[in-house]
């Protein structure tokens, strides 16, 4: 299923959150996301180490890079967080260093 659509409107954020390494963290930011209708939104900040991905108990799918170096500081650090009709056009990710995280995505042009 494509993500945009010349007649779709998909909500895209930001946010600088400081910090995901507090218990719960991941959750709130999907609660905001809910709040405010997002589909995709790119977290900077996160402090989270290495590179991976992580699916929350509700649904939501998380795309994280940071420091990948063994005992790395939790510093730095970026994510995507993903509902459900952008993890369907997910084509793929990559990371480029702890402030750098790339996603592609099924498109289509309608008309």
């Amino acid at each position: 299923m494509p993500l945009l659509t010349t007649r779709a409107t998909i909500y895209l954020g930001t946010w600088n959150v400081h910090t995901t390494w507090d218990t719960g963290r991941a959750f709130q930011i999907a609660a905001e996301m809910r709040r405010y209708n997002l589909e995709l939104l790119g977290i900077s900040e996160t402090r989270w180490t290495q590179v991976g991905q992580q699916r929350l108990t509700s649904g939501e799918l998380l795309l994280y890079s940071g420091h990948e170096e063994e005992n790395a500081p939790h510093t730095q650090g970026v994510a995507l967080m993903l509902f459900k009709q952008a993890q369907n056009a997910l084509i793929g990710w990559e990371s480029h260093e702890p402030r750098i995280i790339k996603a592609s995505f099924k498109t289509k042009k309608e008309g």
